[in-house]
């Protein structure tokens, strides 16, 4: 059997009449960055997420960028956020030559930790500008505390909502809870165009206003530049698989959810809880399960748990890492001077957690065979 991390094939089968008439109707009318689609694709997500302003840009990696450089951040200035994520999130950080400050995460959700955010601050806030959480795999982080230690140290919280589309946290959907949100729409997200695409959400008019001109070069009227901004702007065609999907896109985060009751259920039932622990979601809000993932369990052993990934490999599974390495031990980031061990609980995440295949097209046969498989590696 083959199981593939996930099927965008068969995903397109169910769309494609929907999907090949909005690519026609953008090549016909022959207008293909910005314009119409895009703005309507632009109020589409502002009423799904009920956020008066969402401005949508070239990928998810441009909207934690331009949002930075929205709130004017530059050299010397800190942005407290977590190192047990996709590299854009620190990326965007340092390339306005600011200096990432990594705090470590909540061992159970793998989502930053506010109490470690706290005690940062309590060391040291002159220089922290902003507050940057990541709603990793699907789940929002802890976004009570986080504003509130927001709002008691007067910083700006951005949220990095790539992972986490349609979640909701206290009966309001991530991304929409801090000054901004920025998210992802790369193919492999729950909601995924054909290529790369983004979002940035406020409900600040002024802010909006001010993400709108960076996106165009930092030009308010063409050849008329207030800013120096860069080209993030969304093309139509991206747009359109977008609107369609868009349809799609709670009935798909069922689907992922139910699909990981199952696991969690054949799991269970196949006695495997001793060598791995299940996702752990929190009461006050929702998990869409943009990755469904698993820890495998005996003092955060590495080579179990990547000799685990290889034998589902071999057996035509699509099992991935992610994050094999946490932010503050990457390379690129010697600078900042972290050491091995500074930030445990990253450190472990990163040696133990492994994701199975989740999307909505995944069949009940192929989760069993998944889970058969994971137990015949550790009889």
């Amino acid at each position: 059997m083959q199981v593939p991390p996930l099927d965008l094939k068969s995903q397109y089968q169910a769309i494609k009449k929907e999907a090949d008439s909005a690519l026609a109707e953008v090549i016909n009318s022959q207008h293909f960055v910005l314009g119409p689609i895009v703005e309507k694709l632009e109020v589409e997500l502002a009423g799904y997420l009920k956020t008066k302003y969402a401005i949508a840009v070239a990928s998810g990696s441009d909207a934690l960028l331009i949002a930075l450089m929205a709130l004017k951040i530059g050299p010397g200035d800190e942005i407290i956020t977590t190192p047990f994520t996709f590299f854009a999130t620190g990326g965007a950080i340092a390339r306005l030559g600011a200096r990432p400050v990594f705090v470590d995460i909540d061992p159970a959700t793998y989502n930053i930790s506010p109490a470690k955010i706290r005690s940062y601050l309590g060391k040291s806030s002159k220089k922290a500008k902003a507050i940057m959480p990541v709603h990793l795999y699907g789940q929002a982080s802890d976004m009570s505390e986080i504003m509130a230690i927001g709002n008691e140290y007067k910083i700006p919280v951005i949220e990095d909502a790539a992972q986490s589309l349609g979640s909701d946290y206290a009966g309001r959907k991530t991304g929409t809870i801090g000054l901004m949100g920025c998210y992802s729409f790369y193919p492999t997200k729950n909601l995924g165009g054909w290529g790369d695409a983004g979002l940035v959400t406020t409900d600040d008019e002024p802010l909006a206003k001010l993400v709108k001109t960076l996106r165009v070069h930092g030009a308010e009227n063409r050849y008329f530049h207030q800013y120096i901004g860069l080209n993030s702007r969304l093309d139509a065609l991206q747009a359109a698989i977008l609107r369609v999907k868009l349809r799609y896109l709670d009935k798909w985060n069922k689907e992922r959810l139910h699909r990981a009751d199952s696991y969690n259920q054949l799991i269970k039932e196949s006695g495997l809880l001793k060598d791995i622990s299940l996702p752990f979601v929190k009461k006050d809000r929702d998990h869409i399960y943009h990755q469904y993932t698993i820890k495998v369990l005996g003092n955060e052993n590495p080579e179990t748990r990547d000799k685990l990934r290889d034998f589902l490999k071999t057996n035509n599974i699509g099992a991935e890492i992610y994050y094999p390495l946490p932010l503050h031990l990457q390379e690129c980031f010697n600078y900042l001077g972290y050491k091995k061990g500074d930030l445990p609980e990253s450190e472990k995440a990163a040696l133990s957690v492994l994701s199975l295949p989740m999307y909505p097209e995944l069949t009940p046969e192929m989760q069993k065979y998944v889970v058969d498989k994971i137990k015949e590696f550790f009889l």
